[in-house]
């Protein structure tokens, strides 16, 4: 659980349970776990030593085992809209991004869950970078926790930015399914960060068995990465369709909505690419694709990055494709792009990977021959 080469156990993504277990092992009392979850994650603390309502002597044998270690920021910047954008290095050397959106009301926090994405989804940047590990469960909630600490004004009342995570940072969560359901749970844990089961969204491509697995564990919300509304060319966009279809994918997450039993609905995220997924037959095939599972649909239009291949679709494509899943029913919105002129943007984030996969390289070898990102896609 350690985020260094320390062999001591790092308390900052440890679940009120794990740590129960842990003070138990030490001949402590259960009750210390509150204590220490609370020092961390309400009270920001980043020393053993600051935790004032646990004895010296407790203190010290604790800070002999364990240490509180978050990542480490190496890059912060605001938007001119006021998105925050930080990169984070990991030990390893690779570092991912975490974004910041706020909104009237509310502040969502965009939060990534491994370093690169084990997955290859052509129309997002992060892909391209490849793959190195999965986060641990501290450096999952280590974004949170530095996200939170960097609004507190000292002297001043802890004001809450955070009201919402979202994992829909780097990487594919269900890929790394304890470390990001731990560090979820740490999220709406009362004695952490508190966060309502719906202001807490857990995004996939598609992982159908981990979908499952998440039945009884989680009560999070659901957004899930469609893109297309047919086998054929999501197959081409989303490769893990190839695995799991979209009819099984949508049955799996209209049986977690089910289990949860609180009228809850996923969010159907589509991106909007010019001339591929954009046309209105698309979107009659969608509205009609949908009809098996209770919905909403946020709409994203594309994002560019270098070497893509692909467009951000005209405004009118973009609303006459809103408008037809309306009059189809639907509760639509288009995503407001926030955050690109620090490339915060969605499908924009990715970090500094070093990449065991290959991916990256194989990316710009086919840029060089000039590949297009169509044929890259059909390659696959």
């Amino acid at each position: 659980m350690s985020l260094s080469g320390d062999e001591r156990v790092n308390l900052m993504g440890m679940t009120i349970s794990q740590l129960e277990d842990f003070f138990v092992q030490m001949g402590e009392k259960k009750y210390r776990a509150v204590q220490v979850v609370k020092w961390i994650h309400q009270r920001g603390v980043s020393s053993i030593e600051e935790m004032t309502d646990i004895s010296r002597s407790l203190r010290e044998k604790l800070a002999g085992i364990a240490v509180i270690n978050a990542p480490e920021v190496t890059y912060q910047k605001d938007s001119k809209d006021g998105t925050r954008k930080w990169i984070m290095k990991m030990p390893g050397g690779s570092s991912v991004e975490t974004v910041f959106i706020p909104e009237e009301g509310r502040g969502t926090l965009c939060v990534s869950s491994q370093i690169g994405c084990s997955l290859d989804c052509s129309f997002c940047s992060t892909g391209k970078q490849g793959f190195n590990r999965d986060l641990t469960a501290a450096e999952i909630i280590g974004q949170v926790w530095l996200a939170v600490k960097s609004f507190d004004q000292p002297g001043q009342k802890r004001e809450r930015r955070v009201t919402n995570v979202v994992m829909m940072g780097m990487g594919e969560p269900l890929l790394n399914f304890d470390n990001v359901i731990a560090a979820m749970n740490l999220m709406m844990e009362d004695n952490a960060y508190g966060l309502s089961k719906r202001r807490v969204t857990l995004s996939t491509s598609g992982v159908v068995p981990a979908i499952e697995q998440m039945h009884g564990v989680t009560d999070a919300c659901l957004a899930l990465s469609l893109h297309a509304p047919n086998d054929e060319l999501r197959n081409q966009l989303v490769p893990i369709n190839r695995k799991y279809g979209i009819e099984k994918t949508l049955q799996a997450c209209r049986a977690y909505l089910d289990q949860l039993g609180d009228k809850r609905v996923a969010t159907i995220e589509y991106t909007l690419i010019d001339g591929i997924n954009d046309e209105f037959q698309h979107a009659q095939e969608l509205a009609q694709v949908l009809r098996q599972i209770p919905c909403k649909i946020n709409l994203i239009p594309f994002n560019p990055f270098p070497n893509s291949g692909y467009r951000r679709p005209s405004n009118n494509r973009i609303h006459r494709f809103r408008e037809t899943l309306q009059q189809a029913g639907y509760n639509v919105t288009v995503r407001k792009t926030r955050g690109d002129d620090i490339d915060a943007a969605c499908g924009q984030l990715v970090g500094r990977v070093q990449d065991l996969t290959k991916r990256n390289q194989r990316f710009i070898d086919a840029v060089q021959l000039g590949v297009s990102a169509a044929e890259r896609a059909h390659t696959r």
